[in-house]
């Protein structure tokens, strides 16, 4: 698959402990994006964060592993990103969706290249 050079990336601000009929959120937005064809899909567990309700969630040894923070980042075409944004409307039921316009350097899989 050949991305543009100029495409959006997506990011997705959920928790560890959201699901979307009982399985991992996340684990269903990158099964999804991978069906939808797109580019890829990369899962961010974060350190500390807090979201809308200002609940801070941190891996703090007295808290260990408390709902943390998660992205989702997905960079592809801004047209193919729209058929996912559709179906991540009814999957969030809190979190965040961020969309910016990024500039692609390289995009490739195996084999040994140069950036040109």
């Amino acid at each position: 698959m050949k991305l543009l050079e100029k495409a959006e990336r997506i990011r997705i601000y959920i928790g560890e402990d959201d699901k979307h009929k009982g399985r991992p959120l996340a684990d269903v937005i990158v099964e999804q994006s991978r069906k939808l064809g797109l580019a890829g899909a990369t899962v961010f567990r974060g350190m500390s964060g807090f979201g809308a309700n200002s609940r801070i969630h941190t891996n703090k040894i007295l808290r260990l592993s408390e709902d943390m923070p998660i992205v989702v980042e997905i960079v592809e075409h801004p047209e193919r990103l729209e058929v996912l944004l559709e179906t991540l409307d009814g999957m969030l039921k809190e979190g965040m969706i961020t969309k910016e316009p990024v500039d692609v350097i390289a995009y490739r899989h195996g084999g040994k290249q140069k950036l040109s």
